[in-house]
C-alpha cells in the first residue's frame, strides 16, 4: 500500500486522482500545511522542500521502498510504475511531457500566485492583482488553443498531463478568470470532471481544509517561519 502524505490542494489532488485512476491501494496521511504540519522531521525526511504532496511506495523499482516529492515527479512515477496514462511511444511520451512542465512551471506557480494576491495577501496591491490575474488569462487562453486542435491537453489520449493541469482550475473564479470565454478548455474541464475516478480523489481529505482567517495559519503558509533553519 502506497504512504501518501497530503492536503486537499491542486498539488495534492493531483495524486489523489492518478491513484484512483490506477487503481493502486494508498493510505492518506493528512499534512495540515496551516498548522504547520509540513515542518515535522518525518514529513521533511521524505519532502525537503516542506511541501505536499509526497509518497512512500514499499515496492519501489528494485522491490525496496521508495519515497518521493513534487507532484510530477510523483506523477511520472506511478505512470511508470503502473504503464498508464503516459504514452509508451517516444513522440507521444514527450508531447505528453512538455505539458505536464507547462504545467509545472507555468500553471501551477502563476495560477498560485494569482490565487495569493487576490485572496490571501492582506495588502491588496493592485499591480499584483493586475499582473497575475492576466498571466492567469494569458495560460486559460492557451489551454483553450490546444484544446481546439487536441482532444486532451498531452494529445488524444487522455494522461497524467489532464490530471496535472485540471486541479489547478477549479477554482477559476479566484483566479480572475471567466470560464466561459474559453470553449474548448470548458469542454475538456466539464469531461474530466465527470471522471469517477477524478470525482473520488477530489473527496479525498475534501472535509479537512479550512479557510484561511488566522494569523497562525498565514505565517506557516507565507510568513518567515518557512525560513527557519531545520
Amino acid at each position: 500500500m502506497i504512504e501518501v502524505y497530503s492536503w486537499p490542494t491542486p498539488n495534492g489532488h493531483k495524486v489523489h486522482i492518478m491513484l484512483e485512476e490506477c487503481g493502486l491501494a494508498y493510505r492518506v496521511h493528512p499534512v495540515d500545511i496551516g498548522a504547520g504540519d509540513q515542518f515535522a522531521p518525518a514529513f521533511l525526511a521524505i519532502s525537503p522542500n516542506n511541501k505536499i504532496p509526497a509518497i512512500t511506495d514499499p515496492e519501489g523499482p528494485d522491490g525496496q521502498p521508495i519515497s518521493l516529492f513534487e507532484s510530477g515527479a510523483i506523477l511520472l512515477y506511478l505512470a511508470g510504475k503502473t504503464g498508464r496514462l503516459l504514452p509508451a511511444d517516444v513522440r507521444g511520451k514527450y508531447e505528453v511531457l512538455q505539458w505536464l512542465m507547462f504545467q509545472m512551471g507555468g500553471v501551477g506557480p502563476m495560477l498560485g500566485q494569482a490565487h495569493h494576491f487576490r485572496i490571501y495577501a492582506p495588502d491588496k496591491l493592485p499591480y499584483a492583482i493586475e499582473r497575475y490575474s492576466n498571466e492567469a488569462r494569458r495560460l486559460y487562453n492557451v489551454i483553450n488553443k490546444r484544446l481546439a486542435h487536441s482532444t486532451y491537453i498531452g494529445g488524444r489520449d487522455y494522461s497524467i498531463a489532464d490530471i496535472a493541469v485540471f486541479p489547478w482550475l477549479r477554482s477559476w473564479k479566484n483566479q480572475g478568470v471567466e470560464m466561459a470565454d474559453y470553449p474548448h478548455l470548458k469542454g475538456w474541464f466539464d469531461e474530466i470532471a465527470k471522471r469517477p475516478a477524478v470525482q473520488r480523489g477530489l473527496e479525498v481529505l475534501a472535509g479537512a481544509r479550512k479557510p484561511l482567517t488566522d494569523d497562525k495559519a498565514r505565517e506557516a503558509l507565507f510568513g518567515r517561519r518557512q525560513l527557519e533553519q531545520r
